[in-house]
């Protein structure tokens, strides 16, 4: 079953294991110098398939009832620190409110992204109907557990070669030495820096290389994982199972990820090369965005998530910010209309001036340095610094000649296993064109963090023979004036938008509809909404048009003293 329950509870706590009916002392229940203990609850406090907060020496603790065991893990997520007791629980699983990760309720291990580390697990006794939790003193400021890892074995000179530094190889290689792989693991990638959060970007621009970072050097050397910055991938040889680098090196594997990703594409008119035009594509692009925006016109290119957000973060720091779109409304194709009018309407508010149904057609500049923006419509503006942000190229050139089939966007195609049309070669992240289990196994390229980890994994475990398929529901967010649309599934061909709530308020659950069904959700201030949907359709279940448009929102087994005395009074439907 799933829930959503939030007790407050004043002095409560939370721990995870299983629960053990042992003799303990009444007055102090296991009072060692190396762990704290205690009462957090009575027994008939929560009940099967419930959790809720605690405290444990003034450390919340997430507790859980599940299948007859009460379990105790911490109760923030690894991922940005969610109070996970705000999430869903789900059997033995608890997904977290803001974006999306799964934690085990017994262990605390991860089961889904985008967090990457576990959570510490604590002990739990009952004992006069009175449930205990201790927690060790050492550990108790830990709020996350990275998952035991191996290391390369002497003599095993198995080669994985990951081509990419980002989410997907990244969580291949972990995966891998978490699996006990003794061969060598080698990861590749063109940038200066190792694997860090992409997402931040975009929503933090003036951004320090070192606090984006997802692990560090040492994690790397602890874990023989082999890490080779500056180098690129110039072209793959499927038969001799080599890979030759632009250094003019060549590096033998025995298999291969290839999670090159895409890279910003560039406005085909004059003057893109004038000094001040920028895409985003790293941390040092952020860092330039951030300079060039302060005190000066901004002007963006393109009305896609990250435009948004950039439109956004430039709103306190520029004299004037212009978006340039070439539909009617942003999000138009990916959110529907009705989320486009809202998100107009907060940027707008806050005086970003919108230019849509238009194109730019030339850029023109003073001294080598952008001054104006010239549209197809013939409005000229003012421009110090222009952001162009209308999608993406594929990194897939250095597979031309190759053996490994790409498809008619030259994006690479895998099987529901990540695996190429050459059985030693995987592919992941924003290059891969995937089978989407949710989707009917419908050919999809998704371009969001958490998928591109699952790929990582996916392909890992399938080097390794333990055959798994890709089944992770894709979830996403966008940050726009400290507010956060969340979204979950995949909504392509919606003809129908079911909506709780009020676009007008601010405060929304959009329900996409496709034959009957509903295939995705968004919201803006309904956490957890869109977390429960997504748990509902990792589960394989259905949500029906008539489920969503229903004003008894026991589908969505939300708790009634939270979402739906707020959803039911105002439930209507948008065709598109």
């Amino acid at each position: 079953m799933c829930a959503y329950v939030h007790a407050h509870v004043c002095a409560y706590s939370c721990v995870c294991m299983c629960s053990a009916r042992e003799e303990l002392p009444d007055s102090d229940p296991e009072d060692t110098s190396e762990e704290l203990t205690e009462v957090v609850c009575l027994e008939s406090d929560l009940q099967d398939g419930q959790m809720m907060e605690v405290e444990v020496g003034h450390h919340s603790v997430l507790l859980t009832h599940s299948e007859g065991k009460y379990s105790a893990i911490g109760n923030q997520c690894t991922h940005y620190g969610a109070p996970l007791s705000k999430g869903v629980i789900s059997g033995n699983t608890v997904r977290c409110p803001w974006h999306g990760a799964c934690f085990n309720v017994h262990t605390g291990d991860l089961e889904e992204f985008p967090g990457m580390d576990c959570l510490p697990c604590h002990k739990v006794k009952i004992q006069n109907r009175k449930v205990y939790v201790s927690i060790n003193k050492k550990t108790l400021k830990q709020d996350k557990r990275v998952k035991s890892m191996g290391a390369a074995v002497a003599g095993v000179t198995h080669t994985v070669l990951l081509l990419g530094g980002g989410a997907a190889s990244l969580i291949c290689a972990e995966t891998l030495r978490q699996e006990n792989f003794g061969g060598r693991i080698i990861m590749v990638t063109r940038d200066d820096l190792l694997p860090y959060d992409k997402t931040r970007l975009s929503k933090v621009m003036n951004v320090e290389n070192d606090s984006i970072l997802l692990r560090r050097m040492e994690f790397f050397h602890q874990h023989d994982i082999e890490v080779w910055l500056r180098k690129e991938a110039v072209s793959v040889d499927t038969d001799m199972k080599t890979v030759a680098f632009d250094d003019g090196s060549v590096q033998s594997y025995d298999q291969l990820l290839i999670s090159t990703g895409c890279r910003a594409k560039g406005l085909d008119v004059p003057g893109m090369k004038l000094d001040n035009v920028r895409m985003l594509e790293t941390p040092e692009d952020a860092r330039q965005i951030h300079t060039a925006c302060l005190g000066c016109n901004v002007v963006l290119v393109g009305t896609s998530f990250v435009g948004m957000e950039v439109a956004s973060y430039c709103i306190d720091k520029a004299s004037s910010v212009t978006v340039i779109g070439s539909s009617e409304l942003p999000y138009q194709n990916t959110l529907g209309r009705e989320i486009g009018k809202v998100t107009l309407a907060m940027l707008s508010e806050n005086n970003v001036k919108f230019y849509m149904n238009d194109n730019v057609t030339e850029i023109k500049g003073v001294d080598g340095k952008v001054k104006e923006v010239v549209l197809k419509s013939g409005k000229v503006i003012p421009a110090d610094a222009l952001i162009v942000g209308i999608g993406i190229k594929p990194n897939s050139e250095f597979l031309r000649g190759s053996k490994i089939l790409t498809d008619s966007k030259n994006f690479v195609t895998v099987d529901k296993y990540m695996r190429t049309n050459i059985s030693s070669v995987y592919c992941g992240g924003d290059l891969a064109t995937f089978p989407l289990a949710m989707a009917k196994n419908r050919l999809v390229n998704i371009g969001h963090w958490q998928m591109a980890q699952a790929h990582g994994r996916i392909a890992a475990l399938n080097m390794l023979d333990k055959s798994s398929e890709l089944s992770s529901v894709p979830f996403y967010w966008t940050v726009l004036l400290g507010k956060t649309i969340r979204y979950a599934g995949y909504g392509e061909g919606y003809t129908d938008i079911v909506m709780k709530g009020a676009f007008e308020d601010r405060k929304f659950l959009a329900l996409y509809i496709k034959n009957d069904e509903v295939i995705a959700a968004a919201s803006l201030n309904y956490d957890p909404a869109v977390s429960a949907v997504a748990e509902r359709f990792a589960a394989g279940k259905v949500i029906t048009k008539k489920e969503a448009e229903s004003d008894d929102l026991s589908w969505l087994q939300l708790s009634q003293s939270r979402l739906s005395s707020n959803l039911l009074l105002n439930t209507s439907s948008v065709r598109c």
